[in-house]
């Protein structure tokens, strides 16, 4: 039977907020059922169910029935019950699962007094398997009419309320189990996480290129400019660094005769922690025999584009009530050309390093000693000109002094062919014409060593097996990182990096304990 005022779950219960102190209460309240529950003989939380498709194949299946249309089709669901909403002899409850949501139809005609009165003793938050047959109620909703159910996992803590969610920001990062539960909009995040980094995979795939894994402990420190994380290996009783990079063992591959390799996976950095930084974050770096850092513009555009496309269905993204366009062709500008156009002083690396440190004091920026011309032109761009980049725009030609590890510019020996694509004032992606003289390579390896020994933490080590590896002989390539992490906050409308990363770093939390979890 199918009253026509049979209230939807969906939007018919109301959860209030409630205190610690009362949360308390409710998980002992809930520790008591699970006693209650052993003792009449029900394992609450059994080893499977089987059920025989999700709640979205369940839409997709029956979505098409008219209102108050009943069938014979018995099915088998399962999920975390959302919401449940008691109504004499009818109860109704809310079924979700990663692909969706349906109404549970409960009715104690169906299941007999004692069953119902078991359905009823479930709590908000618990996970439950369930049996029925497909419906629609006569308000329209598609509904599983619940001939038999099994408790799946019972929730001893009460879910936050359904529409404050958790009201603490540090909360919804520490518990984002909780969250991902609760909040629509931080699974619409992951989900855009997801399909994006799915598309890049797929493209690159489709490209040639092969997916390969590469050591996360190394000897070195190499292949950018960070401050590493340090750790013992006790075997060796030798001290190895955390990745800051993907770059040097991908390049390896090159000499080893892999033409075209990718890599998506976690690096570290010893760093300071903030809106757009975490210390653990995921990149995308691609290396392509034969060609330079052109191609890598062009493949930078395609895996952008398509990312966005199979994450959101377009090209285009609203970034703080603007609206941008990703599809290609992007602007490409000189450095030295946009730090003209957006600060208007004439700097570039090969100048005399008292005429750019003169701009730098001219423009109120610090510089240090051992700046050349080229950081100090760097400087300019990092502080004045990449927050003020809102369109997607290709930024060419960087100085040599801050690229160890890029091929010398073919008409200028103080630049290096090196780019970075710039969105909403941020960097997305940086690529090179990858460096393979194997003697130029040393001479800056030894030059970062030199600064490492004079007090930079962020300064690399002499790599001498890259080196070795480049005497072998690297084939001409292009090389490219994409920031994930950056790459996700862009295409979700987030601003905050916590936001796009499942398990962000955080402080600690204090006074967690084994007070925390009483028994019965």
């Amino acid at each position: 039977m199918t009253p026509d005022d049979a209230p939807d779950a969906a939007s018919d219960e109301v959860t209030e907020e409630v205190t610690e102190e009362e949360r308390a209460g409710i998980r002992s309240q809930r520790l008591a059922k699970l006693a209650r529950l052993r003792e009449e003989g029900i394992e609450p939380y059994p080893y499977r169910f089987d059920r025989d498709r999700t709640i979205g194949e369940l839409r997709e299946s029956f979505g098409s029935l008219e209102a108050g249309e009943e069938t014979d089709t018995v099915v088998r669901v399962a999920g975390r019950l959302m919401l449940k909403r008691e109504q004499g002899r009818l109860t109704f409850g809310q079924l979700r699962d990663r692909s969706g949501e349906v109404q549970l139809f409960v009715s104690a005609g169906v299941l007999g007094k004692e069953t119902f009165a078991t359905f009823n003793d479930l709590d908000r938050g618990d996970w439950v398997g369930v049996e029925g047959t497909v419906m629609v109620t006569k308000k329209g909703e598609l509904s599983v009419k619940v001939t038999s159910f099994e408790l799946l996992s019972k929730a001893l803590r009460p879910l936050p309320d359904k529409w404050k969610g958790l009201a603490d920001v540090d909360a919804r990062y520490r518990q984002r189990y909780v969250d991902l539960t609760v909040n629509t909009d931080a699974r619409r995040v992951f989900e855009v996480r997801f399909a994006a980094v799915d598309a890049i995979r797929q493209e690159l795939r489709s490209r040639g290129y092969l997916e390969v894994e590469t050591p996360i402990l190394n000897l070195q420190q190499g292949g950018a400019t960070a401050r590493p994380f340090i750790t013992h290996y006790n075997a060796l009783d030798i001290d190895t660094y955390l990745r800051i990079a993907l770059e040097l063992p991908l390049k390896r591959l090159l000499v080893g005769g892999f033409e075209r390799v990718f890599e998506i996976g976690r690096v570290f950095r010893n760093e300071g922690i903030d809106t757009r930084h975490n210390p653990e974050f995921t990149m995308l770096e691609a290396y392509e025999a034969f060609g330079d850092y052109s191609e890598m513009i062009e493949l930078t555009e395609s895996l952008v584009a398509g990312a966005a496309v199979a994450a959101n269905g377009t090209t285009t993204v609203e970034l703080r009530g603007r609206t941008v366009d990703l599809a290609p062709p992007w602007r490409r500008v000189t450095m030295v050309e946009l730090i003209k156009e957006v600060v208007g002083v004439d700097i570039d690396p090969s100048m005399p390093v008292e005429q750019a440190r003169a701009v730098l004091d001219r423009l109120g920026l610090a510089w240090q000693d051992g700046w050349g011309a080229g950081r100090c032109t760097h400087e300019v761009y990092d502080e004045l000109v990449e927050p003020k980049v809102m369109e997607p725009t290709v930024v060419l030609d960087h100085p040599r002094e801050t690229s160890p590890l890029a091929k010398p510019h073919r008409s200028d020996p103080s630049l290096v062919e090196r780019f970075e694509v710039i969105v909403d004032g941020r960097e997305l992606a940086n690529a090179y014409s990858e460096l393979n003289d194997p003697v130029e390579q040393i001479a800056r390896f030894r030059e970062e060593a030199a600064h490492k020994a004079a007090g930079d933490p962020e300064a690399g080590d002499v790599d001498y097996d890259y080196v070795r590896a480049l005497e072998y002989g690297m084939p001409p390539a292009g090389g490219l990182g994409i920031g994930i992490d950056r790459l996700i906050m862009l295409l979700a409308g987030v601003e905050s990096i916590r936001e796009v990363i499942l398990f962000p770093t955080l402080r600690p939390e204090a006074g967690l304990g084994d007070d925390d979890f009483p028994s019965a």
